[in-house]
Parts: structure tokens; sequence; C-alpha cells
């Protein structure tokens, strides 16, 4: 919408992404394994997500050195290119932090043990990864037929950042009367009990879902509710599918990391909420006013930053009354 820069997406470099990604998460499923069941320390989170981060930089280090080296882009679209790339990155990091407080919520409702969480969020992530890219692909074949699209995404947007703004409702009741956890119980042979981390058991010849089969369930529909705000903010920064796609991955596969770094603290920072719907807004605004204005993706990047940190050292600043925590 903003840039006139070509894409970048030829085979090769899909290519590479998606072998980085793939190895990855075998990785991320070996470290699973051979650890098995068990309660994930800070420290231990702390050093997948510094991983992940590292791998992020290093794919957007990669992509800039490629793009640089070659003579159909150069220098100057690689520099964008990156910036895009980690503008859409820091966006969708920014705003998985409120996937954070849904997957508190949807571990406390079905009450699942800190040590069989981590395998379902694994789960989750790799089927929020298959999703998004099919999100994504849809996007941009949108954006690219109709470019009034984008002042759809702008003025949903806006709509979701001023939504998330009012009081709070139980999420715990509306969890209870969900339609798709509904269906699930009413069309699902189900046990009423866990069986450790297993999705189905087998009894008497008869396969039934577990409980953890449900939370699977509601982490995915979650984070599809998450894509329709987080896909359109980055088709802000650029139009280009290859950096929304890869920008929203990479930051989707530290997602897991990112949970149980914050999982213990995050009622700590209880104003973040408005930060992130800060961020939706200015979003919002900038797809509507782009023919009008343009918003350089540097300065949307120092925009992002500056509303999450203030509503981080605000929440730091005014803690919660304890009555309230309570």
């Amino acid at each position: 919408m903003q840039s006139e820069l070509p894409s970048i997406g030829s085979p090769f470099f899909y290519g590479v992404f998606f072998v980085a990604v793939l190895v990855m998460i075998a990785i991320d499923m070996v470290a699973l394994n051979k650890k098995g069941s068990h309660k994930v320390g800070v420290k231990e989170a702390l050093g997948w997500s510094l991983v992940w981060v590292c791998v992020s930089v290093a794919f957007a280090g990669w992509l800039w050195w490629s793009l640089s080296h070659n003579p159909a882009f150069g220098p100057d679209v690689a520099n964008q290119k990156a910036l895009e790339f980690f503008t859409g990155y820091v966006i969708e990091k920014s705003l998985a932090v409120d996937n954070i407080f849904v997957f508190l919520m949807i571990f406390a409702y079905f009450n699942v043990r800190p040590e069989h969480q981590r395998r379902v969020l694994l789960y989750g992530v790799f089927g929020a990864i298959v999703l998004r890219a099919i999100m994504v692909g849809v996007g941009a074949v949108l954006v690219s037929e109709f470019a009034w699209v984008l002042y759809v995404f702008g003025a949903f947007l806006v709509f979701t950042g001023l939504k998330m703004m009012l009081p709070e409702k139980d999420e715990e009741a509306d969890l209870a009367a969900n339609p798709i956890l509904k269906f699930l119980r009413s069309h699902l042979r189900m046990t009423n009990e866990f069986h450790g981390e297993k999705f189905f058991v087998v009894k008497q010849g008869v396969r039934y879902a577990t409980p953890m089969f449900l939370v699977l369930m509601m982490i995915e529909f979650s984070d599809v509710i998450f894509a329709v705000d987080s896909i359109p903010a980055i088709f802000a920064v650029t139009t280009d599918p290859f950096i929304v796609l890869t920008s929203n991955i990479f930051a989707i596969l530290g997602l897991r990391a990112m949970y149980f770094l914050l999982a213990d603290v995050a009622d700590r920072f209880h104003y973040l909420k408005y930060g992130l719907a800060g961020v939706l807004t200015f979003i919002g605004v900038k797809m509507l006013i782009v023919k009008v204005f343009h918003i350089p993706v540097l300065v949307s990047l120092g925009v992002v930053f500056a509303m999450i940190g203030a509503s981080v050292v605000a929440s730091l600043m005014f803690p919660k009354p304890l009555l309230e925590e309570a």
C-alpha cells in the first residue's frame, strides 16, 4: 500500500524460509520428547525466547544480505524490506502478548497442570503456522484484486482497538458459553478426565477425545481470532506477502516460550491492553489516511515501541491494588 518496491517472494526465498521453520520446529519437538512432561521454568523459557529472537534476527540479516547483493534489488530495497520485516515482527510480537492472557484463561478454565501445557502449546503453534499461512495468502489475493480491502482492514483495526479500551467482560463465563466448545462437547466422544498430555485415548476399542483436545481446539480458534487483527496490521506496513508471512510466522514461533516467560507475571501488566489497543488504533488510522498522509515505516515502529513501552512502565509504576488482584 505504501511501498512501490517489488515483491521479493522468489521460490528460493520461500524455500529457505520454510526449511528454517521446519528445522526449528523439529528441534523444538525433539527437545520436548527428550525432556518429557515438565513445568517450564523461567530459565528454560528465557533460553528458548532468546533462541527464537536470534533465529528471526539471523533470517532478517540473511534476507538483507541476499537483497543487497542482488543486482535486481540493491541496498535500498534491502534496507526497506529488512525494516518492514522487523516492524511487522515487533507488531506481531506485541499483539501476541494478548494471546498469553487468553491462554492463561483457557488453561485455568480446564485446570491444565503446568507440566502438561508445553506440548499442547507446541501443537497449537504448529497449527497456527498453517492457518496463518492460509490467511496471509487469502489476504494477499484480496489486497491485489481489491485495493479497497485495505480500508476495510483499517476500519476494522480502529474498531477493534477502540473496543479493547472498554471495560473487560467475564471471559471465563464467555468461554463456558462458547458455541465452538459446546459443539465439540456435544459431537465428540469425550473422557471426563485428562490422560496426561494425550489428545485421544482408546477404551475397549473405541477412540475418545480427552479434555486436552478441547484445550488444543480452543487455543487454535483463539489464534485465528487474533490473526484477524495481527495480519491486517502487518499489511499496514507492507503489502509484500513474503514479508507479511515471514514476520508473522517468526513472531508466532516464539509465542510458546514467551507464554512461559510471562505467564506468572502477566497480571502485573494490567495497562498493557491499552497499549495494544493504541497500537491497533494507530495502525488502522494509518491505513485509512494513507492516500492523504504517508507515515513512514520507521515512524510506525517508533510509535509501536512508545505505546507498548508506556503501558508496561505505567503497569509497573501503578500496580493493581491487592484486593483487585484477588
